[in-house]
């Protein structure tokens, strides 16, 4: 630790204390609704939502001794956009801000002295929020007359919008938490993702309660979503993912896409958790090793010739259905003893043992690899 990190230990030690007061965050809510009438009318869970994420990335830049981030901006340009579709004057907006800071700074000063944090010291803290929030305020002005303007017809569209908040959430990392808190979602909580044909490629799109945000991006129907959802089986089909924080949702942004991918092949629907699929999807992603079985056995589908392909949907059928003839059999509309014979043949030219719990992976895998061009 360098001498100048040793010198600002008090303050970070003030900032972490501050940040676990229970009741600092509803005495200032309290404030700002008794004082800005304009703020007043919003449901104190959405004020005390944005200022929650806005003392956190106060906290982190004067930790840091930095100005605010592009992740922090966006987030303050996306609370511009909701103040203004809501209705609330930028005035007033900023009024709010500013009583928010009263209050905080009020409660630093008292437990300043307790936390070692001298005159000169909390002066020099005080003067990094302020270039901090100069930059924020301009930012949070732009944004909001630009939504007025586009309510007034110009600028891009709530869809935009909407799949740009996603975009980031879905990034992860430390903006993630103040997207969240944008789109109305727990930063801080449990969070879902669904992956989703978009519904005009013939499947429906997944019922979600909200809090939640959709959008299309990069050809799927993304929904990150406050509670898992309860979607039963019928014809759409989604992947699932969660629960996971705010930040980590770039990974379950990939485990849901995954499971969309292995609920498809494996003929699933509803809402599909990666958990449910994960051989499949694990078996999806490793193609090297999928490579290196087609080479092992590249023989034995030479010797089944023509009868490879009706071998291999016959022993999938069968592993799928719980090694299960008959409805395997119902499954291929073939007789049972044909589904039999074609798992003994496909046993003989590979001598791979489908009944045993390992040999029954390889087996899958391997005939699904052997399927996929067909």
């Amino acid at each position: 630790m360098t001498q100048r990190d040793a010198d600002w230990a008090p303050v970070m030690n003030l900032i972490e204390r501050i940040s676990r007061e229970e009741d600092l965050l509803p005495s200032v809510v309290a404030g700002v609704t008794s004082v800005v009438r304009e703020m007043s009318v919003l449901p104190p869970a959405d004020i005390a939502g944005h200022t929650r994420a806005l003392l956190a990335a106060a906290t982190r830049a004067i930790a840091a001794r930095r100005g605010p981030t592009e992740g922090e901006l966006a987030f303050v340009a996306e609370l511009g956009v909701t103040r203004a579709r809501q209705g609330v004057p930028v005035e007033a907006v900023l009024s709010a801000v500013h009583v928010a800071e009263r209050g905080i700074w009020a409660r630093v000063r008292e437990l300043a002295a307790d936390e070692g944090v001298g005159a000169e010291l909390l002066l020099d803290a005080r003067e990094l929020y302020d270039d901090w929030a100069e930059a924020v305020r301009s930012r949070l002005i732009r944004a909001h007359r630009e939504a007025r303007a586009e309510a007034a017809g110009a600028g891009p569209g709530r869809g935009e919008r909407d799949a740009a908040l996603l975009r980031r959430l879905l990034d992860g990392g430390s903006a993630a938490a103040l997207a969240a808190a944008e789109a109305g979602l727990p930063a801080g909580g449990a969070l879902w993702v669904l992956a989703a044909r978009p519904s005009g490629a013939g499947r429906g799109h997944p019922p979600v309660r909200p809090p939640a945000l959709s959008a299309l991006l990069d050809g799927l129907r993304f929904t990150v979503t406050a509670a898992p959802p309860a979607m039963p089986p019928g014809g759409a089909v989604a992947g699932l993912a969660g629960p996971a924080e705010a930040e980590n949702l770039a990974a379950a942004r990939r485990l849901a896409v995954s499971a969309l991918a292995a609920a498809e092949a494996t003929g699933r629907t509803g809402a599909v958790h990666i958990a449910e699929v994960a051989v499949v999807a694990a078996a999806a992603d490793r193609t090297d090793l999928a490579s290196i079985l087609l080479d092992r056995y590249r023989a034995a589908r030479a010797d089944l010739g023509a009868n490879a392909v009706p071998v291999a949907r016959a022993v999938c059928a069968w592993l799928e259905a719980g090694r299960d003839v008959t409805a395997a059999a119902e499954a291929l509309f073939v007789h049972p003893n044909t589904v039999r014979n074609r798992v003994q043949r496909f046993a003989d030219a590979t001598g791979i043992d489908a009944a045993d719990t390992f040999g029954g992976v390889n087996a899958w895998w391997l005939c699904r690899a052997w399927l996929a061009p067909a």
